[in-house]
């Protein structure tokens, strides 16, 4: 740990002309107490207001949080019972891809104690004390595993209210050594779990495009995983920022865990809706490259996670499924290219893509635009 003094602004009045954001998220970053340690250390333990460098701008703040209560909305994400049969299940998972964009799945086989350990570990690893934590706490992702907020603190505009525990987990797992022992045993297991429901649902996705079921695992759509276990702790000011900015995922699928503190919402329309933690259940949604792989017939929707104004920590475990092929060409399957639709889309390599997504903040983020011709 950083052996100087942590002091961050918390002045909310505090004039920009004075403010230096670089050297404080330097300062913060530095200091490798995360946002559960400014907690821990009672430097945001006040109900008057958070570090400044969490301070969203007043035109983009979520304002006040009902977290009590869903939030009212003339939408809902759709639960999908995994066990129905599978011209129904196609049905279901094709409408739900190319509308909202997101769905929860039950009774899919993942025996609930597993997801119950799984959030269980990641909230014990943040739970440890400050010093025990440290150690694993840097943003250097290619030792294949990092522990830090916010994986673009340098390049937004505020910063966002979680600690994530990230690793890569497919096609080249991290050693073992490097994985926090807390979590090490559950996460690994859990991404053998993502694997085989990914592979399910992957199927259905093809199917619903009228392709051949194993024709996005062939293009490598599940071999590239990557894993973000997220802890977001008590916030005292909720109003001023939030626990992840409002973006779309990059990928092909994200197959995510949550426990019961809701915050995560989804853009449908104009409206703001709740993914209502369902317990057991696995949440999906589209990423940018099944849009423009599907040429726009499924949805890469913006999602957000609220800050928490609750003392129980809302923790989640997203795997981000995407290509392992990173030089190979990536563009609308030429099956759904036609006269009457064509392209919509130019092809790209996925290093490429991922090239420009790494060099944005998170927020607002898609490429989705970039590519569309």
């Amino acid at each position: 740990m950083s052996s100087s003094p942590l002091i961050l602004t918390s002045d909310p009045h505090h004039p920009h002309q004075d403010y230096d954001r670089l050297k404080e998220v330097k300062q913060f970053d530095d200091s490798k107490l995360g946002v559960k340690g400014l907690l821990d250390s009672g430097l945001a333990s006040s109900s008057s207001s958070i570090p400044l460098i969490f301070h969203h701008p007043p035109d983009s703040r979520p304002g006040p949080i009902p977290h009590t209560r869903p939030t009212h909305t003339h939408h809902s994400i759709p639960i999908i019972d995994f066990s129905a049969p599978k011209p129904i299940l196609t049905d279901q998972i094709t409408r739900a891809a190319s509308t909202v964009g997101f769905f929860q799945i039950t009774n899919h086989g993942i025996p609930l104690h597993v997801i119950q350990r799984t959030l269980a570990a990641v909230k014990s690893f943040n739970e440890l004390p400050a010093e025990v934590k440290t150690a694993h706490y840097h943003r250097e992702m290619g030792r294949g595993v990092t522990f830090s907020t916010n994986v673009d603190l340098y390049q937004s505009k505020a910063a966002s209210w979680r600690d994530t525990l990230q690793m890569r987990v497919s096609p080249v797992p991290p050693n073992p050594s490097d994985i926090p022992e807390v979590v090490r045993e559950e996460l690994l297991e859990w991404n053998k779990e993502v694997e085989r429901i990914g592979k399910r649902v992957l199927g259905f996705l093809s199917e619903g495009l009228g392709v051949e079921e194993g024709r996005l695992k062939e293009m490598t759509c599940l071999e590239g995983r990557t894993m973000a276990a997220h802890y977001y702790p008590y916030c005292p000011r909720p109003d001023l920022t939030y626990g992840l900015t409002s973006h779309t995922d990059p990928g092909v699928v994200t197959v995510l865990v949550q426990n019961e503190v809701r915050g995560l919402q989804v853009k449908v329309g104009e409206e703001w809706v709740d993914v209502e933690p369902v317990e057991g259940s696995v949440v999906i949604n589209i990423g940018d490259i099944l849009q423009i792989i599907s040429n726009d017939e499924y949805k890469s929707v913006e999602h957000r996670v609220l800050a928490s104004p609750l003392q129980e920590p809302r923790v989640s475990v997203a795997v981000f499924c995407n290509p392992s092929n990173r030089d190979g060409l990536f563009g609308p399957l030429p099956e759904l290219v036609s006269q009457k639709k064509p392209a919509r889309y130019r092809q790209f390599t996925l290093s490429d893509y991922l090239q420009r997504f790494f060099k944005k903040e998170l927020d607002g983020k898609t490429l989705t635009n970039y590519y569309r011709l």
